[in-house]
Formats: structure tokens, C-alpha cells, sequence
């Protein structure tokens, strides 16, 4: 058994082993020495990627996976209690984990960064990731996406720091016990479990209670939300602050557009910093002056950690460029919320010039859509022109009168230019028709519209 590893979680099986979050720490207890197992709804990269690491995937969810000498089970917030395979680790007395604890326990003994927020937390943590990397300080990090190539979410390294995405969405932020945490935005978000700001609030309060002695919050000092954070978490965690303001820590003074590029200007302890991240938009480029003020509370060299974040050229469904074909360029957006979509739409806006900007949008769960639907149509007013799909439902039920027309409505009466489409088969014949040389296409949303990109590039090429 490899150092490090729990030595409850050395037979490990997880169910829906594919997820993001639920694959990077199967990776990670793999490459510790752990004999990995676990199942999916359906075949995938991420599958094979496992595989290729000695992991046992199974396709499909039944009984006779789950193999009787497991020591765990790992499972996250969206798997079903009725799952056969949790009945039959009832039936066997195996224990059942949350994967926030299996991942609690990965980062036991390190000196974590935990990445917080509503929006920006698979970005930052994959900037920090591949920053510290290129440092040659070896981190391990498990993060909600892949940077280059199925399984690249996540890697056991030989340092001593883990950089992790910590989820508010189901409160499994709560078992981190942080060195340095990040707070990138506060937002109601995620209804089916929080009914308020209040809630919203106390949970992050909680998080930030979770930072060890001596350790530091980075927060945000632009944003509303993260602001009032601040002002209840005063006085109870060392805090340094980061954005425009006339009163952050580390203050934002430019971010020029270059291109898909972003060169930023920050002054943090009396000194000017000048970097180039290779993403476009203000809202990426802040998400890198907070990677940028983490790994300086855990004592990386400002000029170095800069210089450093240049090597960050994404991560999958981040603004990805899918291709181009017929002189339209394909690329794929992960935002869902009325805050991602209209940063992801003004980043670019801003790197496209007189080029139209073309998206289709795939709503994502019910809830989101009946809280956020007119924000959404708003943001969707960016675009030149949008098509628009069914909602995605992800784990939930649907909701009476809760359909994509609340957004089509909203963008409509913000003067957006909207088509509706109900058969995903259709869209590239759709885009295929909209679309001229030039032209920007966004695939958007958290569901599988990404899975329209390369369709919609085959019918442009035609």
C-alpha cells in the first residue's frame, strides 16, 4: 500500500465512477496504490482513461459489480438511494463514503488549496494546477475538468501541496480543512438546496471557519456577495483580497485583450506585476490574480507564480476551441448560470471584433431554469442570434410549466434573436444555416450539447 493512502479506501468501488469529480480521486487512490473499481451509466474517454491505470469500470449500475471484499463505496450527492449497488454494500455491511470525504482524506497531511465560489472554480483550480506544475513543486490537484485529454482532472503528485475544487453546491465543502482557500463569488444558486442568500451565506461562512490556524481566505473584493462574506468572516481568518477596488490586497489595475490572450497589470505589496493568461475576457483573468494570491499565501514567489500562469491554455469546455470549418470557428462554453454566460458572451465579444458570436444553448436542470430562466434569456441578448434547446434535466424531475420557453420568452422581449429547437439532431442543420465565414459558434451549457460541436464542424465542412 502507497504512503498516503487511507487504508479504508484500498479496495475502493464508486458509483458513477465517469463523474468529473468522482474519476479524479479514483485517479488519484489509483496512483497511490489503491485497487480501484467502480461503474458508470455509460461508456466514455473518461472510462478508458481510468482503465488505462489498472481502475475496473464497469457499464452500467448492478448488484454483481460491486465486488464483496471492497472496503468502501464511494458515492456523490447524485446518486440515487434506490442504486443496486448501494443496496448490495447495505446487504454486505461494506461502508458507504461521500467522495467529499475520500477527498478530504486524499489531501490529509498536505498543504491544501481548496477553490471555492458559484462560478470559476474548475478554471482557477486548473490555473494553480498547472502554474505550480510548471513551478516543478509537483502538486497533486483534482479538479471538475479535464485540462488536455480524458482524465487530466486529476494527479498524485510528489509535493506537498493539493489544489481541489471545493463544491458548495451540496455543502461537501465543509469536510476541507483548507491552508489557503479561495472565495471566487457568492450567488444563489443550486435551489434545490439552498432556499436563500441567508443559507448561501452560512454555508460559506462555514467553509471559511474550515481554514486551519494560521491560514489565509482570498476572496474576491469586486463581488457583492463575496464582499459581504468578508465583513461576516472579519476579524475570525487572515483574509487578503483581490480585484479592482480601490481597497484590494492585490488590485487588478488593466486587463488589456489580446487577441483570445488577456494581459494583466496587478500592484500587490507595493509592486507591479505584469502576466499574460491565455484565455480571453476579464472574468478569466481575474480567476488567475486569485491563483496568483493563493499560491503567494502559501509562500510561491509573486514574479515566479506570474510568469508561471502563462503556461495555463485552458481546460475543456472553458471557452475550448472545438475547430473551425467554412470559416466558422466552433467553441465550447460549460456556463450555465446567467453569470458564466454573460462573462463568457462579453470574453468573447471582446476577442471576436466585428465578428457575429452565434450559441446554442442548452438550459441546465429544472430548478436553475425556473429561479434564473429571464436571467438567462437576458444574457442570451449578447449574442447576435441563439438556438435554443429542451432543458437538460441532469439527476432531477421535471417541473410543471418549466420548459426552455421562459428563456426563449426573456431573450426575446430583450430583443434577442432566438430559434428554438427541440431534437438536438436538428442544430447543425440549423447552425449549418445561420452561420457565415467569420462567424463565432458557442456551443453552451453543462449537459451534453458539447457533444454538438464536432456534428456541427462535420455539416459546415459539407
Amino acid at each position: 500500500m502507497a504512503p498516503g493512502l487511507p487504508s479504508a479506501m484500498d479496495r475502493p468501488h464508486f458509483i458513477g465512477i465517469g463523474g468529473a469529480g468522482m474519476s479524479g480521486i479514483a485517479k488519484i487512490l489509483a496512483q497511490r496504490g489503491a485497487k480501484v473499481a467502480g461503474s458508470d451509466a455509460k461508456e466514455s474517454a473518461t472510462a478508458e482513461a481510468l482503465r488505462a491505470l489498472g481502475v475496473t469500470v464497469h457499464i452500467g449500475h448492478a448488484a454483481e459489480h460491486l465486488a464483496d471484499d471492497a472496503s468502501c463505496v464511494v458515492v456523490s450527492s447524485a446518486i440515487r438511494k434506490d442504486n443496486p449497488e448501494l443496496a448490495r454494500a447495505a446487504e454486505l455491511g461494506i461502508p458507504v463514503v461521500h467522495r467529499s470525504d475520500a477527498l478530504a482524506a486524499l489531501m490529509d497531511g498536505l498543504r491544501p488549496i481548496a477553490v471555492a465560489g458559484t462560478h470559476g472554480k474548475t478554471t482557477t483550480t486548473s490555473m494553480l494546477a498547472v502554474s505550480l506544475s510548471e513551478l516543478g513543486l509537483n502538486p497533486s490537484y483534482a479538479i471538475g475538468g479535464d485540462l488536455d485529454a480524458p482524465g487530466s482532472n486529476a494527479l498524485h503528485g510528489e509535493g506537498e501541496i493539493f489544489v481541489a475544487e471545493a463544491d458548495e453546491s451540496d455543502r461537501s465543502f465543509h469536510k476541507y480543512a483548507p491552508e489557503v482557500a479561495i472565495v471566487l463569488n457568492v450567488e444563489l444558486d443550486h435551489h434545490a438546496n439552498y432556499a436563500s442568500m441567508d443559507e448561501i451565506y452560512e454555508s460559506f461562512e462555514t467553509f471559511a471557519g474550515r481554514i486551519v490556524p494560521g491560514g489565509t481566505l482570498v476572496i474576491n473584493a469586486d463581488h457583492e456577495g463575496a464582499r459581504e462574506l468578508t465583513r461576516r468572516v472579519s476579524g475570525s481568518v487572515k483574509t487578503v483580497t483581490y480585484g479592482e477596488a480601490e481597497d484590494a490586497d492585490v488590485r487588478v489595475l488593466a486587463v488589456r485583450a489580446q487577441g483570445l490572450k488577456s494581459e494583466v497589470t496587478v500592484v500587490m505589496g507595493g509592486e507591479g506585476l505584469i502576466f499574460t493568461v491565455s484565455v480571453p475576457g476579464r472574468h478569466y483573468a481575474h480567476n488567475a490574480v486569485a491563483a496568483l494570491a493563493a499560491g503567494v499565501a502559501l509562500g510561491v514567489p509573486a514574479d515566479e507564480l506570474a510568469a508561471a500562469l502563462g503556461a495555463y491554455t485552458g481546460v475543456k469546455r472553458r471557452l475550448q476551441l472545438k475547430g473551425e470549418a467554412a470559416g466558422v470557428q466552433v467553441i465550447d462554453s460549460y456556463a450555465h448560470h446567467p453569470t458564466e454566460m454573460t462573462a463568457d458572451l462579453e470574453a468573447m465579444r471582446a476577442a471576436a471584433g466585428e465578428s457575429r458570436i452565434l450559441v446554442v444553448f442548452q438550459p441546465h436542470l429544472f430548478s436553475r431554469t425556473q429561479e434564473l430562466g429571464k436571467e438567462m434569456g437576458q444574457s442570451l441578448a449578447l449574442a447576435d442570434a441563439s438556438v435554443v434547446l429542451d432543458i437538460y434535466p441532469a439527476r432531477e424531475d421535471p417541473i410543471p410549466g418549466v420548459t426552455s420557453e421562459l428563456i426563449i420568452e426573456a431573450a426575446r422581449a430583450a430583443g434577442a434573436d432566438v430559434t428554438p429547437v427541440r431534437d438536438k439532431a436538428e442544430v447543425p442543420e440549423v447552425v449549418a444555416g445561420m452561420a457565415k465565414a467569420g462567424d463565432l459558434v458557442l456551443t453552451m451549457g453543462a449537459g451534453d450539447v458539447t457533444d454538438l460541436g464536432p456534428r456541427i464542424l462535420d455539416r459546415l465542412a459539407k
